[in-house]
């Protein structure tokens, strides 16, 4: 309490009446979350405790508009979890991003009805160039500080997803893919390590983009999920000595495209009695007899099945308790459809910067909520990832690449 009291008597000195109510907030609030973090992390600043849970790990600036005018607050980091008051907004680093874009798209001089109507019910009139590039600036400065962090240690699982945008070039519209990756380490936790914007279709980008990852520290790399994108499993080969898993949900659509709608529940039925044994073992040796029994109707569904096989049940050489998690990019699709949802918003993007602006902002507070949620896998599972394990099906897959 004395602290308390010095603090605000060192205000009323300091500062002259009109920025002395903003001041005093500003105090107020910073001891407010200076407490908040010492009962979560059970020690006080500097101080030794048994209870202890984690560090303190420097701040992150944060400002609050209030009737007072804009408060500078400087929100506290932990070296473990994270930490964010109940009286800021959480969305508000993305909600700036496109408030961004928009005015960005408007003020380059690119702006159509949808985003004139968009800005006048947004209230943005007369905004300058200074003060959109101020605004810009600063998301910019937190968005590429996330997106190009060191990752630590062992990443077992990675899943790669695109998501198409359309951007200016030249005084064309053309359509790029914004790939986010995501991995979960050895300790259970996922995290959102990467985004890339490029033509999806391009070797290079692929490449380009996996060996960013691995030269910030991405290691471990085990198997890695995706779409069958053009390109991408030579990339993958390459780049990490690592198994590839086509996503089992946009395989099964390519194979039923080969099978009459009114056979199409009968068809995947039995193609997911290999989804259901124990091991990568009898999951081939069904997926071969009923790959056999429909290539007299359906020939060219029987082809795609002895092609793709290694490649669709890659992940049934990993642990049990994983699976779930593993055969497919679902567990990212509602993380795609929050993007998608903001990205929608803009319609068109005026530069590559401004899909980095936004999709990273979207991106960065999805990563703070997981670091906050329970172990997405299993920990005691990672131990079953050995070498004897998963070498026989990883040289069978990257002889096939």
């Amino acid at each position: 309490m004395t602290k308390t009291n010095m603090d605000l008597s060192e205000l009323l000195q300091k500062h002259d009446q009109g920025d002395l109510l903003r001041s005093i907030a500003e105090a107020v609030l910073q001891l407010m979350m200076e407490s908040d973090v010492d009962g979560l992390i059970g020690a006080g600043r500097h101080e030794r405790a048994e209870q202890r849970t984690t560090w303190r790990n420097g701040y992150r600036d944060r400002c609050l508009d209030t009737r007072l005018g804009t408060l500078n607050l400087k929100v506290p980091k932990l070296r473990q979890g994270t930490y964010f008051p109940g009286f800021l907004e959480a969305r508000k680093t993305s909600e700036q991003a496109l408030v961004a874009v928009i005015q960005e798209a408007w003020i380059g001089g690119v702006s159509t009805r949808r985003v004139d109507e968009l800005v006048q019910a947004m209230g943005l009139s007369g905004i300058s160039k200074s003060t959109v590039s101020k605004l810009c600036k600063d998301i910019d400065e937190r968005v590429g500080e996330f997106l190009n962090r060191p990752l630590s240690g062992e990443w077992p699982y990675v899943w790669l997803d695109a998501t198409y945008l359309k951007q200016r070039q030249g005084g064309r519209i053309v359509s790029v893919a914004a790939i986010i990756a995501v991995a979960a380490n050895t300790e259970g936790r996922r995290e959102i390590i990467g985004l890339g914007v490029g033509p999806s279709e391009a070797e290079t980008f692929w490449m380009d983009f996996l060996r960013s990852l691995k030269a910030r520290g991405l290691d471990g790399v085990k198997l890695v999920i995706s779409d069958a994108h053009s390109g991408l499993k030579g990339a993958i080969s390459r780049v990490f000595e690592a198994t590839w898993q086509r996503c089992r949900v946009h395989w099964m659509r390519n194979a039923l495209a080969h099978v009459s709608k009114g056979q199409h529940t009968v068809v995947a039925a039995a193609i997911r009695q290999a989804f259901d044994q124990p091991d990568r073992k009898h999951a081939g040796e069904t997926w071969q007899r009923v790959a056999d029994q429909l290539r007299p109707r359906w020939p060219k569904l029987a082809d795609l099945m002895d092609v793709s096989e290694n490649d669709v049940l890659a992940y049934m050489a990993f642990p049990r308790q994983h699976r779930t998690k593993l055969h497919s990019t679902n567990p990212i699709e509602r993380l795609n459809k929050e993007v998608k949802r903001r990205a929608d918003v803009v319609g068109i993007f005026p530069n590559e910067a401004s899909i980095m602006r936004l999709i990273g902002a979207v991106l960065f507070e999805q990563n703070d909520e997981w670091q906050t949620s329970s172990r997405y896998m299993m920990v005691e599972a990672f131990a079953q990832i050995d070498k004897e394990e998963i070498d026989p099906i990883l040289s069978i897959t990257m002889k096939a690449a």
